[in-house]
């Protein structure tokens, strides 16, 4: 016999949640989630933490706590939960190389030869070499 049934369920709180700006997703530790603004009626038998994520900002967390109220009935503090959502910085930027040109592989085309008489070129006269900065070395003695 399971006497899980017998137990009386936990007293629920609906709890508000707003931010600034609106939009932001309202994640409960127990799972449950919302866009701000919005509600959810949440277990209050034990603290809950909250996170509150948007793109372009950087995410903020609160804890609610059940309190006992007048009536003596348990009711979550902060109620309303307001954030205010502070801007996520820039991503840094990467100092890129420019690409290198892509070789497509074609050529370019050849220039035509121009056309030259039956006789052939003179050859190129060899090009005189500069001399050196240092003293040639004398030939070896025997």
């Amino acid at each position: 016999m399971n006497l899980d049934a017998l137990k009386p369920a936990p007293m629920m709180d609906t709890v508000r949640f707003e931010s600034e700006p609106p939009g932001a997703e309202a994640k409960t530790s127990n799972g449950q989630t919302c866009r701000t603004p919005c509600a959810l009626a949440l277990p209050a038998n034990a603290p809950i933490a909250v996170t509150f994520t948007l793109n372009g900002y950087q995410p903020d967390s609160e804890n609610i706590e059940p309190i006992a109220n007048s009536n003596g009935l348990p009711e979550f503090r902060p109620n309303p939960v307001q954030v205010e959502l502070t801007p996520a910085p820039p991503p840094l930027k990467s100092v890129k190389k420019p690409a290198a040109k892509k070789k497509t592989g074609a050529r370019p085309a050849a220039k035509p030869k121009p056309k030259t008489s039956a006789a052939p070129a003179p050859a190129p006269q060899a090009q005189q070499q500069a001399p050196a900065p240092w003293p040639a070395t004398p030939a070896p003695t025997r």
